[in-house]
């Protein structure tokens, strides 16, 4: 069914979280449950959780079991690497297949929910990585990565998927 299956649960609840059908957040509150600010900045606090959780997933599966990363992606989901656009599940396979091995450090990550207007009421979090990776061969760079993820439901189970997904080298000048 394309879900990597290693589960993952809330450290304050015990309960699982769905992030690109590995660790996931739970339902987003009613608009009328927006318009509070504590239940919003529980659903704020929900997000970063699960993006925490997904920074984890992702960047040991690129490090370590990268022949399954697609998993974590959309099938129309757009990568942009270093300016190069990779888009469709087959295209980022062969992408990620030719990068060399990598060893990838995450010094900071922040997230935020993006406003249901924004994206026509399609639940969506965006999740910023930055740090440091070394690829075989190479010189360490350091990287900001950005990350789109949206729920996708089926079969009464949300999990959340890479729609797009913006990677750069920061070095410095």
């Amino acid at each position: 069914d394309g879900w990597l299956p290693v589960p993952l649960a809330s450290a304050s609840s015990g309960r699982p979280l769905c992030v690109a059908g590995v660790a996931a957040l739970p339902a987003r509150p009613s608009d009328a449950a927006m318009a509070s600010s504590v239940d919003f900045k529980t659903y704020v606090d929900q997000a970063c959780r699960a993006a925490e959780e997904f920074a984890t997933i992702y960047y040991e599966t690129i490090d370590k079991r990268r022949q399954v990363l697609t998993r974590l992606y959309l099938d129309k989901a757009t990568l942009i690497w270093n300016g190069n656009a990779v888009s469709g599940q087959e295209a980022l396979a062969n992408f990620f297949e030719m990068l060399p091995s990598s060893e990838f450090q995450v010094t900071l990550f922040d997230c935020q929910p993006v406003h249901d207007q924004a994206t026509l009421n399609q639940a969506t979090v965006l999740v910023v990585t930055c740090g440091s990776v070394k690829f075989e061969g190479s010189k360490q760079h350091y990287f900001n990565q950005n990350f789109l993820l949206t729920a996708q439901t089926t079969n009464n189970n949300t999990v959340w998927k890479i729609a797009s997904d913006c990677f750069r080298f920061q070095d410095p000048c």
